[in-house]
């Protein structure tokens, strides 16, 4: 796929129009009432670059489509100066407490407490993203190592379902194809514990389609650890976990170990705080915001 790296960058930034008028033995000084929060903004400070740890399925696809990883030296260029999150909510709240952060989540774990700015013109839709017009996003993954338990198996074909991937949808994630999807019925002779663990991002849907399959399935329970992608993988390698979460694309051991299948489509949100007047940037300049070639928001408006 080609990302298309050009954009533009839509701002308005309303500044103070002061205006002195003359008059019997004294100066009046009047301002204009159109200051706004984005005009208070100091697009000179340096920006708070806020970043997934290693290990995370976000961070890994983030830095791979934005090419802050570098693919030939395989060196992940995120600058030194980033402030590390271990987990989708501690990015959010971050940066929605620091007006010059910037940061990336999930689109399926955005709130109001953030702005999402637009990527190479395009918002990070549904319908952007399954035109391929958004170009920061990824697939959500399941996977196991051993044969599945028959529980696991059950859960596992229900994830498949439509059922579940209606949930999906309703979650604010993209569901797999029809041809991926395969009708469920429940198998009343299950029960015990199905243990799953890997990405954060992944998990809030995977909880929403575990708590609809218990309701059919009340002998089975399943419990969910959101340890991130790389840990999740790990698991599954290991026999730690029945079904491993990963917010990314395996590596080359993970897939040659695992057996792994799509659950859902998801975009990566770029996000900033509200008084931050940037509307839009391009991929580019996310890179360079990332890798430290770009240290103030006023050189991304220049």
């Amino acid at each position: 796929m080609n990302w298309t790296r050009t954009g533009k960058w839509l701002t308005t930034v309303a500044a103070a129009l002061t205006l002195a008028a003359c008059g019997n033995g004294g100066n009046e000084e009047e301002t204009s009432d159109t200051d706004t929060a984005s005009g208070d903004f100091d697009a000179s400070q340096s920006i708070a670059v806020i970043s997934r740890e290693d290990g995370s399925g976000t961070r890994d696809a983030f830095t791979e489509i934005t090419a802050v990883y570098d693919e030939d030296s395989e060196i992940d260029n995120t600058t030194a100066e980033a402030g590390i999150q271990n987990s989708t909510g501690a990015v959010l709240s971050t940066v929605a407490g620091d007006p010059v952060a910037i940061g990336y989540v999930s689109t399926g774990s955005l709130d109001d407490s953030v702005k999402t700015v637009n990527i190479d013109g395009f918002e990070p839709t549904a319908e952007s993203i399954q035109a391929e017009e958004y170009p920061i996003y990824r697939p959500f993954n399941v996977a196991y190592g051993e044969e599945l338990s028959a529980e696991a198996q059950d859960f596992w074909n229900f994830v498949l379902s439509p059922e579940a991937q209606a949930i999906v949808e309703e979650e604010g994630y993209i569901a797999i194809s029809e041809d991926e999807q395969e009708e469920y019925t429940a198998d009343e002779s299950v029960s015990g514990d199905v243990t799953i663990s890997g990405s954060t991002s992944v998990e809030p849907a995977m909880q929403a389609i575990a708590d609809a399959y218990q309701a059919e399935n009340p002998d089975v329970t399943i419990n969910i650890q959101a340890n991130g992608s790389g840990a999740g993988m790990e698991d599954a390698m290991t026999g730690a976990n029945d079904i491993g979460m990963a917010s990314r694309a395996l590596d080359e051991e993970e897939a040659a170990a695992l057996t792994s299948q799509p659950m859902a489509l998801d975009g990566i949100a770029i996000i900033v705080h509200h008084d931050n007047p940037v509307e839009d940037l391009t991929v580019e300049q996310v890179q360079q915001i990332y890798t430290g070639e770009v240290t103030t928001w006023d050189e991304v408006s220049a």
